[in-house]
Order: C-alpha cells, then structure tokens, then sequence
C-alpha cells in the first residue's frame, strides 16, 4: 500500500500556535540552525520552556515534530523501527527517527541522557556532512529529507557520570542554553498561560525567583516557569492563593518537611 506522505506529515504538525515568549535571540539562532542543517542541543532545567520552543518553532516552520521521551530501556529499533505482522504479512514500520529522515520534519529526542549510549550512536551519521541513516534489519540507506532536523534537550542539573552525553555526540551539535525567563517574561507568560492579573502574575514571577535562591540551601531544583502556571490557572479557578501556591508549587518541588516550611514562608511573603 502506498504511503500518503501528506497525511503522515500532517498528524504530527501542530494546528495552533504555541503560546511562547522569546526569552533572547534563540528563535533566530534556530531558524540560521534549520536553514545551515546543524542539528540543535537544548540544554536548561525542568520547565523552563525548551518543549514550548521547539513547538513554537515547528508551528512557525511548518514542520512536522515528532517527540521521543528518551528512556534506560529506548533501543536503537524503537527509534528507526522494526518488521512487524499486520494481517497474513510481515511489513517495515519506519520508527519516529526514521518517519522524519525520510518525509522531513523535526526528530525531537527529549532528555537524550536518559537513553543508552548504545542507543544515540545511531543518530550520528544523521548529525554530520552525510546525513544519512542506515537501517540493517532492511539493508536501507535513507538520505535525510531536505528539511529534516535532530533537536536533543536534556537538564544538566541532572547529569552524572553514568548519565552524560559521550563527546562524540556532542560535537555534533550546536547548542542553545535555556535558563529560567527574566521577571517581566516570566510575568507574560503566568499572565497569557494562566489568564491572570498583571498584578498578581508579577507576584507569583517575584516568588518563583525567590523560591530559586534556595536550590544553594538544600533544594534539589527550583520552581518550573509550568509551577508557577499551575499555580496562576488554580488562583483564576477560585482557588486562594496561598493554599494555590502550597499544593501547586510547595509541595510538588520536595517531599523535605523543614523545605516545605521554607518554601511557605517565602509564599506567605507575597499573599498574606
């Protein structure tokens, strides 16, 4: 049966824009990416926006994004693909890798270092000069699809030994560092997500970059841009704020007691 790459490509584009703020100029470094053919790292903590990005940018380029939540058990086939049985027959299904090599659009590899080495090795021929893929189980080579793109991401807050990208990968890539948004983007964002005040959306900002300065006091990472929404979308729904606060962001970033407390002390500062 013949392929209808149309339909294929059109599931996975997205059909309403992704609200997103530009934080910089990475929108701009990624269209000279695309457009050069140099594969992307994004590299920041939880929730900072990485996942939004990439979407805003393959809505604004049209492109097809085919998303992979890396894990210690991604094999090399779940990524290009495997023969399956449908019916009385055997027949290839191309993997997500493979689906945007060959009809073009974004691969987009989520927390990489959570996949095996053994498993990334086989996106390096895509990442270089070549772009080619080789699939041995049906002796193909595809050549990557004019617009065909390999985004990674990953929190480096996260990375150990056992869980780091090898340098052979690495050097494969450009790189764009994503941070937590200044006060007055982060205010736009809890603002246009969450549907809430200037007023109160710029407390909940100030709060979150408070809350951050205690990651150098015993907190393992700080509050996510999407904790401060959860949090802004419960104050819009009736919910009061501090008690908003406590069970959106307080006691979603620990299970510690004593940093809870500390967490709802620099709560009570701003909604008393």
């Amino acid at each position: 049966m013949a392929v209808d790459t149309n339909e294929l490509c059109n599931q996975f584009k997205l059909k309403f824009e992704p609200n997103y703020i530009p934080h910089g100029s990475e929108a701009d470094l990624f269209e000279f990416s695309f457009q050069e053919k140099i594969p992307l790292i994004l590299k920041g903590p939880t929730g900072c926006g990485k996942t939004r990005f990439i979407e805003y940018m393959a809505y604004k380029f049209d492109l097809p994004l085919i998303t992979v939540s890396c894990h210690e058990d991604l094999t090399a086939s779940d990524l290009v693909g495997r023969f399956v049985f449908k019916g009385n027959e055997t027949i290839w299904e191309d993997g997500p890798l493979t689906l945007a090599a060959r009809y073009g659009g974004i691969c987009y590899l989520d927390e990489i270092v959570e996949a095996r080495n053994d498993t990334t090795v086989i996106i390096h021929s895509l990442t270089d000069d070549r772009r080619l893929l080789y699939i041995d189980k049906n002796q193909e080579v595809i050549r990557a699809h004019n617009r065909f793109m390999m985004i990674l991401s990953y929190n480096p807050g996260y990375q150990n030994v056992m869980k780091d990208l090898k340098q052979s990968t690495k050097q494969r890539f450009m790189s764009l560092i994503f941070s937590h948004p200044e006060i007055n983007v982060e205010k736009q964002i809890i603002q246009t997500e969450a549907g809430l005040d200037a007023e109160q959306s710029e407390k909940l900002a100030l709060m979150g970059k408070k809350i951050r300065n205690l990651k150098d006091f015993g907190l393992a990472e700080g509050v996510s841009t999407r904790l401060l929404v959860y949090a802004g979308r419960l104050i819009k729904a009736g919910v009061q704020p501090r008690e908003a606060c406590r069970v959106a962001i307080a006691q979603s970033l620990t299970d510690d007691s004593h940093m809870i407390e500390s967490i709802l002390d620099i709560i009570h500062l701003f909604f008393t």
